[in-house]
């Protein structure tokens, strides 16, 4: 079984249509892949956003509790300063153990 010149073109040509419909399905492929993980990427750009909305809030709650809290500590700040000295915690560590001995 000989081809002859003619089936060789023939050949050719139906090669060139297979692999130019390959490239059409794959291209439809790919543009399909492409729309979905656009829609993903949307979705979760979204709860992103809103879980970004929900920490900074939190931030702002927690900001605002330490500057009440630095408020409220204000008038016990030189009590704090005295009992933080080392010489305070010495002489409360001595009664500490005077009262332990009794």
């Amino acid at each position: 079984m000989t081809i002859s010149g003619l089936d060789y073109g023939l050949i050719g040509i139906y090669v060139l249509i297979v692999a130019a419909v390959a490239i059409v399905i794959e291209s439809a492929l790919a543009a399909w892949w492409s729309v979905r993980i656009a829609q993903r990427s949307q979705a979760l750009n979204e709860k992103l956003l809103s879980e970004r909305a929900n920490l900074e809030a939190g931030v702002a709650r927690l900001q605002m509790t330490l500057k009440e809290m630095n408020v409220l500590w204000q008038p016990y700040g030189r009590l704090v300063r005295w009992v933080q000295h080392p010489l305070a915690i010495a002489v409360i560590q001595s009664f500490v153990r005077r009262v332990a001995v009794r």
